[in-house]
């Protein structure tokens, strides 16, 4: 498999914007109010119970500068978790840094490109990094005037300079609602896909940040939107802003093991939700979700629906087996898990998207290829190629060769 082994598209790497990316797109008048990078002192930071908790000191304040994104009451530090890759595991700690301590491939398109060649990576859907998972930072916000003019700029920013056209086709652009509104998400929805976009970004679990449940019809002008334009609904782990944790002083190794829990208890919402039946033509993914676990969930699932939908609420809009569900609308994304691999059967080899991770501290660079090769080397070639590149092609719509393509 050595010369064999399928060049990647890897549909979960992150980016981290550059300093300018706001203060570019908008406005003059918005420069002081619109996210903005400082350099600050740390005061404090750390990660227990599935909690962020970063403080920053005042000018001339002892300790370690760090490059902070301002918005409103928000300040949150670029950190070494952001981007670990080129760092041993050891030298991975929860610390702040600045744009010059991380590796360049992290906000610059041509040492990404670069980057992605050492690790056999052909192309690379990219989530956010300060919006955060799926535009979080937006939605909380006190303006949503200014934070819709700030979600389309990074919009703009995804299409037309991280996948623009230094980018040669190789950097996918995946792109932000505003969650606080259907109807403005379903029209932000459309005006990415006239530019060629095809996935967007939305929350695993939404009640967690005040919105409606995938149950309710609140989300339908979205639905509707994304199952008419053939957009993706992609949802990484993290995009509730609650990672998955016992108590609130357990240790964040704790919640690192189990970080796939949020999209298991998003994943049986959907399928017990009926939009699939009301909407035929979505299609969701669950970014650095891994795979391991859905064989059993599949499986209760479908015993639930046989057993007990008559007084589970979900007889009369869940109309087929979710196993079934499953097999047309839902992709699982994994860098790393062996044990998925060996039950691929029970999962489903059109249902499995392969990911790298970049830059953040579990990503597999720059042995992706590597890891690959190890944890699929019982499968087919053909099996092969369609985790790494075809079920990607065919569900973000590339060229036969990989690429995005602009309309």
């Amino acid at each position: 498999m050595e010369t064999t082994f399928p060049r990647i598209i890897s549909v979960d790497d992150h980016t981290v914007e550059p300093p300018n990316v706001w203060r570019d797109r908008l406005p003059s008048k918005y420069h002081d109010t619109a996210p903005r990078i400082v350099r600050a002192p740390l005061e404090s930071i750390s990660y227990v119970g599935g909690r962020f908790a970063p403080r920053m000191g005042a000018p001339g304040d002892d300790g370690p500068l760090a490059d902070w994104w301002v918005y409103e009451e928000l300040r949150r530090p670029l950190t070494r978790l952001d981007t670990a890759v080129g760092y041993s595991r050891d030298e991975v700690r929860l610390e702040a840094i600045t744009y010059e301590q991380m590796r360049p491939g992290s906000y610059s398109v041509p040492e990404r490109l670069a980057d992605m060649d050492v690790n056999h990576v052909q192309s690379s859907l990219c989530f956010p990094s300060f919006p955060r998972f799926c535009g979080q930072t937006f939605t909380e916000a006190k303006d949503h005037d200014l934070g819709l003019l700030c979600l389309r700029a990074y919009n703009d920013w995804m299409v037309e300079e991280w996948c623009g056209p230094a980018a040669q086709g190789r950097l996918i652009p995946l792109t932000l609602i505003p969650l606080w509104d259907a109807r403005l998400a379903a029209a932000e929805v459309r005006r990415s896909a006239a530019r060629g976009v095809r996935a967007v970004c939305f929350s695993e679990i939404p009640p967690n940040l005040g919105l409606p449940s995938i149950h309710s019809d609140d989300w339908d002008p979205f639905l509707r939107a994304c199952e008419e334009t053939g957009t993706v609904i992609a949802m990484h782990i993290g995009s509730s802003s609650r990672m998955p944790s016992t108590s609130a002083d357990a240790p964040a190794a704790v919640g690192s093991t189990i970080t796939f829990a949020n999209c298991c208890f998003s994943m049986v919402d959907w399928l017990m939700s009926g939009k699939f039946d009301r909407f035929p033509g979505l299609k969701i993914m669950y970014a650095e979700g891994q795979i391991g676990w859905i064989p059993y969930i599949l499986e209760r699932a479908d015993v639930v629906w046989e057993e007990n939908r008559g007084w589970g609420g979900v007889a009369d809009k869940v109309l087929r087996p979710p196993s079934e569900l499953f097999s047309e609308h839902v992709y699982g994304c994994f860098f790393d898990d062996a044990f998925g691999l060996r039950n691929l059967d029970a999962i489903g080899a059109g249902n499995v998207l392969y990911e790298t991770d970049y830059p953040h501290s579990d990503s597999t660079w720059p042995k992706s290829r590597e890891v690959g090769e190890a944890q699929m080397a019982h499968l087919s070639p053909d099996v092969v190629e369609r985790i790494v590149r075809t079920n990607a092609i065919e569900l973000l719509g590339l060229t036969a060769d990989g690429l995005f393509a602009r309309p």
